[in-house]
């Protein structure tokens, strides 16, 4: 089951938790309150209620209330010996919703599914307040990622209640997108943004998100852009946009929208300045003027740093040191590289500074820091022996280039170039 999608989004869902109904003694209801009912087509017979003893009606009230004022302890204090003891199914079923949302607000989700479970089971409540908690009981499956649970309920409630909210096809969006039901996903929240002139921004995030996993990804950058034109001003707008026309490799329009937010003094963060520093060298790699793109690359990171706000890391000095090699200023791109060597963990940007050591014919200084980033670990270790191999030739020292081959020889990314170039020189074992 999906449980990261491409764009952040919340792992459950925000729940407006409420107890939703006041105890209301048997034969007390008028007319007035069944005009006003919220289920008015529902094609549950509402049963008669039991609760004739104002005991348990001001019990169930103030109990109620300490669940809505999140007072724990004398919620259950009160509740419990309701659901214990009272002759009246209504009142047990009304403290059994309050101690279902204890049990929630408390993060027991499960436990909280179990008593609203009880709850509804009981069946003696009014339409009105069983319908609100059948569909709370579709948000706590949500919650409890018990995905198609929740939209079995939701259905339920649906087809029940004959009720129909654009809320509720939200959530069960959410809950397709999560059981990778894309396709039914996008129909819910299409069906959700159709019923209402303020659909929530989250319903674009799992529509979005439903595309791209999808593979559609064209519709995920429409409706991406549709967000970001709605709201020119979010940063997270703006970054789900881009996400998804590089998902879509649409790098030119990428790269135009944050030209644009960069002019507009819209970059406040690192990722801001690296996001389209590396757009800048994915195009460059497919172009045939590589130099411009990292150029523009090179330069956006030399901006972000001077205003304090790409840090000096070793990522973002190797990434310098790329632009710049690209571009064709060596110097440039060994002293990046050479910048991201104390910082770094592993031996990568050594490795990358002592291949530009070797094509200045550098062999002493190429050989020390390659070995130097051998030592911290690298990941394509057949390659940093091959051009290890290379400095100690530059510095005629065979010994020196055949153990080095010998080393890749044993990587099987090199294996088949090493033992050749070994058996040219008649030093094969």
């Amino acid at each position: 089951m999906k449980r990261v999608p491409l764009i952040k989004m919340l792992a459950g869902t925000a729940l407006a938790l409420a107890v939703v109904s006041t105890p209301v003694i048997a034969g007390n209801s008028s007319s007035k309150d069944k005009k006003e009912a919220l289920y008015p087509n529902a094609t549950r017979t509402e049963p008669k209620l039991d609760l004739t003893s104002d005991k348990d009606q001001k019990a169930i009230n103030e109990g109620l209330d300490a669940v809505n004022n999140q007072d724990k302890a004398k919620a259950e204090q009160i509740l419990q010996p309701i659901v214990d003891n009272s002759k009246s199914k209504y009142a047990q079923a009304l403290a059994l919703q309050g101690l279902a949302n204890v049990h929630y607000n408390d993060g027991d989700v499960k436990g909280a599914i179990t008593l609203l479970k009880k709850a509804l089971d009981n069946g003696v409540m009014p339409n009105d307040t069983y319908f609100q908690l059948q569909y709370m009981l579709g948000q706590f499956y949500l919650a409890d990622e018990q995905y198609q649970l929740s939209v079995d309920t939701i259905e339920k409630w649906r087809a029940e209640g004959k009720k129909e909210t654009a809320e509720s096809y939200a959530l069960e969006g959410n809950a397709y997108y999560r059981l990778e039901k894309y396709p039914e996903a996008i129909a819910a929240i299409k069906k959700a943004q159709s019923m209402t002139d303020k659909p929530n921004d989250s319903w674009n995030q799992i529509l979005l998100a439903s595309y791209s996993e999808s593979g559609q990804s064209d519709q995920a950058a429409q409706v991406a852009q549709q967000q970001l034109a709605s709201n020119p001003n979010d940063a997270n707008a703006l970054s789900n946009t881009v996400a998804v026309l590089m998902q879509a490799q649409k790098y030119p329009e990428a790269i135009a929208l944050m030209e644009k937010a960069k002019a507009a003094g819209q970059f406040k963060t690192e990722k801001d300045y690296v996001n389209l520093a590396k757009l800048y060298l994915v195009t460059g790699q497919d172009s045939n003027d590589p130099k411009t793109p990292a150029g523009k690359a090179a330069a956006t990171l030399q901006e972000g740093m001077s205003k304090g706000v790409v840090t000096a890391s070793a990522e973002n000095y190797s990434l310098l040191g790329a632009a710049a090699y690209m571009s064709d200023n060596t110097s440039a791109a060994l002293a990046a590289y050479q910048k991201a060597i104390p910082l770094a963990k592993d031996g990568e940007a050594n490795i990358r500074a002592g291949q530009l050591l070797i094509q200045e014919s550098k062999f002493s200084e190429a050989k020390s820091l390659i070995q130097q980033g051998i030592d911290k670990g690298v990941q394509h270790k057949g390659t940093a022996y091959m051009l290890l191999a290379e400095a100690c030739r530059g510095l005629k020292d065979k010994p020196g280039t055949i153990a080095a081959m010998e080393k890749a020889a044993q990587d099987p990314e090199t294996a088949a170039k090493a033992k050749a170039w070994l058996k040219a020189q008649g030093a094969s074992k």
